[in-house]
């Protein structure tokens, strides 16, 4: 088991690979092509993870580099935010990490996004790669450059656009995710589906139960065909000035959401969420079908993810929304279904469409 695809830029040019395999075997082959004899290595990561994980890879990294240090933080969305930040610029400074070294994530979204963001900014940069360990930063915040830290309780308010050197996947290590960890994965790469390819999409609901059961054929499948889309998406819309926005579908409500529910629930879940509204929407304004929308709801249901909205009004949501970075001349920038494989930005979806749609996935008055 082992793929590779590789990332270009807008010019075709190849920029980093991105490299599906089933443990970390290759990881020091891969490192030497980047130099990493004459460099120094600082892995970050957090709690949980660092118990799996960091002594194996800390090892594998020690013949092939010039010093290898680890930088841990507690785990938590709660821990991504400038503080955390800090806390890594001075370690870094103290251990005299220059320009020419390298960072090393090794977790899931929170530590590839806030290593992302400290290798942007670290010395005006400083290379990174990725070696993400849960499902959704396999398929979703590992690839793409985009990196950043919420503020206060605003989500990935502070950030930048920044590509890693490489993005090391072991599949391995889903196996160790929690059943609900594991299958938050699953809500961006629905989105994957729904957004960009309808075949993809059939193929899913058409696989679930080996999806469920982690089969590391499928899953290997799954994961390629999910970052080739994003992939694809990506490069030709690095900054998101056009077409990489409709990778929010889901996303701008959902993010309402996640802030609302304090992060009680998981990303993906709330991208769930943030997929049945907009969905909604979809089929209310005459778009899509209701057994459409009853097949995405029953796909989330079966995976145990949130198919209703407990305890939070509709209004509250929508204002929320409203501080969303995704905000465009003081109007959302809605992502929608024309049909299942074709999303598209809309900048007219009303207050009342979204109070609507929301009412009908269960958020209160």
């Amino acid at each position: 088991m082992s793929q590779k695809i590789t990332v270009h830029d807008q010019k075709e040019q190849p920029i980093y690979d991105i490299l599906i395999e089933n443990d970390y075997s290759k990881l020091g082959e891969e490192l030497q092509k980047l130099h990493s004899m004459e460099r120094k290595i600082c892995i970050v990561t957090e709690s949980t993870v660092g118990g799996y994980y960091v002594k194996q890879v800390e090892e594998l990294l020690l013949p092939v580099s010039k010093r290898v240090e680890v930088f841990s933080f507690l785990a938590g969305e709660e821990r991504k935010n400038l503080a955390t930040v800090q806390e890594l610029y001075r370690f870094l400074i103290l251990h005299q990490f220059e320009r020419k070294d390298l960072l090393l994530a090794l977790g899931g979204g929170v530590v590839g996004d806030l290593t992302g963001y400290a290798a942007a900014t670290y010395l005006r940069g400083i290379d990174f790669i990725q070696l993400p360990t849960s499902l959704l930063a396999q398929v979703d915040s590992s690839i793409g450059g985009k990196t950043g830290v919420d503020f206060d309780c605003y989500k990935n308010m502070v950030g930048a656009f920044y590509q890693p050197k490489l993005v090391y996947m072991n599949l391995s290590v889903l196996h160790t995710l929690t059943e609900k960890e594991y299958l938050s994965g699953m809500g961006e790469i629905i989105k994957h589906g729904l957004i960009k390819d309808a075949v993809y999409y059939q193929w899913l609901l058409s696989q679930m139960e080996l999806i469920r059961k982690r089969d590391l054929t499928v899953l290997e499948q799954m994961i390629s065909m999910s970052c080739q889309i994003k992939c694809q998406v990506v490069e030709h819309d690095p900054k998101e000035q056009g077409e990489r926005a409709l990778l929010n579908f889901g996303h701008t409500l959902g993010h309402a959401i996640e802030r609302l529910m304090n992060f009680s629930l998981l990303h993906g879940e709330c991208v769930g969420l943030g997929m049945l509204a907009s969905y909604r929407i979809g089929v209310n304004r005459g778009m899509l079908t209701e057994q459409g929308y009853q097949q995405l709801y029953q796909l989330l249901e079966k995976l145990g993810m949130a198919v209703s909205i407990e305890g939070l009004s509709a209004q509250k949501i929508i204002e929320i929304s409203k501080n969303d970075k995704k905000m465009e001349q003081g109007k959302v920038k809605f992502i929608l279904l024309e049909k299942i494989g074709h999303a598209y930005i809309d900048r007219t979806v009303s207050d009342s469409e979204m109070e609507t749609a929301l009412k009908q996935i269960g958020a209160e008055e």
